[in-house]
């Protein structure tokens, strides 16, 4: 029976261009999982965009001498063209300025508003000495007053996992300049998290297949709630919807509060956009579909505690009541939330201040899309933080990418194509054909399995296990050696290409370029991988902007093994991953920081 399946990948921040750190974390695995789930033949809502307001792009714009829009504007294009060549299929990858996703966040914060879980009340703010705005929980770090770990936020301490506040803080200073911030008394509007607390426990205590890192952070976080700031000083980001404060030029919705709607109001758009403004109900209401979250282990609590902490709240479903919005209805909490730990380098995060970074752009111009996605999926960090290093990177590439899978496709279809120029029928098989059949024919459930639960380096570990197989499989049986046996000669390619074809599909999700290749040199035609594409769009009122879109229903990969057609003709192959110089795996690109030991 087909599902509905709503991937939420997170939002990446407009301050700059993306590195491969933050890819590894919301942006390969969602699309893997994506893929996995439309080839299983489910229906499958993929959203994201660029999170665009907060202090961070204002200081960024200052920096630049531009406006904060500008900045925006710039950021968006770069991350957009960066997650397009990644080949991440977003159903609809748009951003936070619009004008759609500023009328779906102000509808959530009149639903809390009415519903009492948003309270006005004073608070001491931290303002920057230099400039006057108000510096973000975000931007400012300390000695946490509760563990004493000396790299807390203003907003949470990760080493302990306790909510603060930036006056909480030992030593405060801004991540910006250095500066101590000053702190003033202002007027807030806060999201009323205690009167949700129980709600919210009840709904935790039911999350028991999560992964263990995120129950732990979350639990400690729901035990200690306090009331939460939404709203901000500052004159970039979405208006306040209340009489009194629409008008106030410095009061803005707090970028957290924003982005994290920005799931919801993503889904509205795309559906606007397909020309059925209520299609996002159905991956939004009654428990129609179910909703996987996919992030860095940084923001966890936000997509586990905070943003299901709105969706009671907005449903009229805390300990004040209340009743949904009319607009939006009552909304569905999250099924799954995918967190995944650092990706470092060096045993540390990588920082573009400190120029230990590798920005996606300049990997895909030099190395393309799949080896990158492949790093991830077997060497990423999806249970603990991991460390990227070149000669790690190198070695895969060569000896797994090149060696046992290239070498599979190129070997099997060049002899089928010499020998016979097309794809041979096969005569009786020997118990040694059918076990590499039928390990093939296995792998489908077994990795589709693993897909289905997010465990993508257990999934394709066993895919490669299987490739594997087909490569020992073509070296004890000899095909080269049978030319006075043509007919064991064609049985032996005919089940090496059907080797070579299922584990084509069973990598697909994670190498969708070149399974497109792998298709096609086995005398495929048309979409095999559905890629996304940057579209321009318009929305009455705004300025036209790039999204990511894509037709992913015209493609033809499927979760299921198909018998491979006899007699399709095969061309002379070319080769699927080209061999890296061995020397990269020293000191990586002439472009790529230096790294330590």
């Amino acid at each position: 029976m087909t599902s509905r399946i709503l991937t939420a990948a997170a939002w990446p921040y407009a301050n700059g261009p993306r590195h491969i750190g933050h890819v590894s974390g919301f942006a390969v695995p969602a699309d893997v999982f994506s893929r996995y789930q439309r080839m299983a033949g489910n229906d499958v809502l993929m959203v994201s965009g660029t999170d665009e307001h907060g202090t961070a792009i204002q200081v960024k714009a200052d920096s630049e001498g531009v406006t904060a829009r500008q900045t925006a504007d710039k950021y968006h294009q770069v991350i957009v063209e960066d997650l397009q060549g990644l080949g991440l299929s977003y159903d609809l990858y748009t951003r936070t300025t619009t004008l759609n996703h500023r009328s779906v966040v102000q509808e959530l914060f009149t639903s809390l508003h009415r519903n009492g879980y948003v309270v006005a009340k004073k608070q001491m703010g931290a303002l920057s000495p230099s400039t006057g705005r108000t510096l973000a929980d975000r931007y400012i770090e300390g000695e946490c007053p509760f563990c004493g770990d000396p790299g807390a936020r203003g907003d949470q301490c990760d080493n302990c996992g306790r909510q603060l506040d930036p006056i909480d803080l030992k030593n405060p200073r801004s991540r910006i300049d250095g500066e101590v911030p000053q702190f003033v008394e202002t007027e807030h509007f806060f999201l009323d998290l205690p009167a949700l607390a129980e709600q919210l426990q009840q709904w935790l205590a039911t999350r028991t297949d999560w992964r263990p890192n995120v129950i732990r952070f979350s639990e400690q976080f729901a035990k200690e709630l306090q009331p939460r700031a939404i709203t901000r000083d500052l004159d970039w980001g979405v208006p306040i919807p209340l009489e009194g404060w629409s008008e106030a030029s410095m009061k803005r919705i707090y970028v957290w509060f924003d982005a994290v709607i920005g799931y919801l109001s993503a889904s509205v758009e795309w559906a606007k956009r397909v020309g059925d403004p209520d299609a996002w109900k159905k991956w939004w209401h009654d428990g129609g579909a179910e909703s996987y979250y996919f992030m860095g282990k940084d923001n966890i609590t936000f997509h586990t505690v905070i943003w299901p902490g709105i969706l009671l709240g907005a449903n009229g479903a805390g300990s004040l009541g209340g009743t949904p919005s009319d607009v939006l209805g009552t909304l569905d909490l999250p099924t799954e939330i995918v967190s995944s730990e650092f990706l470092t380098m060096s045993g540390s995060k990588f920082s573009s201040s400190r120029n230990k970074v590798i920005y996606v752009r300049d990997f895909l111009r030099d190395f393309g899309p799949d080896a990158l996605r492949y790093y991830i999926a077997v060497a990423g960090p999806e249970n603990q933080d991991t460390d990227f290093t070149w000669d790690e990177f190198v070695r895969r590439t060569n000896f797994e990418l090149a060696n046992e899978w290239g070498n599979l496709v190129n070997r099997s279809v060049s002899m089928a194509h010499k020998n016979v120029g097309s794809i041979p029928a096969a005569g009786d098989l020997t118990d040694a054909d059918q076990a590499l059949l039928d390990a093939c024919a296995g792998g489908y459930a077994t990795i589709g399995e693993l897909l289905g639960r997010a465990k993508f380096k257990q999934a394709i570990t066993e895919a490669m296990r299987i490739v594997s197989l087909a490569n020992k499989y073509l070296s004890d049986e000899e095909p080269w050696k049978k030319k006075d046996d043509p007919a064991r000669r064609d049985t032996i390619l005919h089940v090496a290409l059907q080797a070579v074809q299922d584990c084509n599909t069973l990598l697909t999700p994670f190498l969708p370029h070149a399974a497109q290749k792998v298709y096609e040199a086995l005398g495929g035609t048309g979409v095999w991988a559905a890629q996304p594409e940057i579209v321009t769009v318009s929305e009455e009122g705004a300025p036209d902007y790039p999204v990511l879109m894509g037709d992913y229903a015209s493609e033809a990969a499927r979760w299921e093994s198909a018998p491979i057609a006899v007699g399709t003709p095969l061309a002379k192959p070319t080769p699927i991953f080209a061999k890296l110089d061995e020397t990269l795996g020293e000191t990586g690109p002439e472009w790529a920081p230096v790294q330590a030991g």
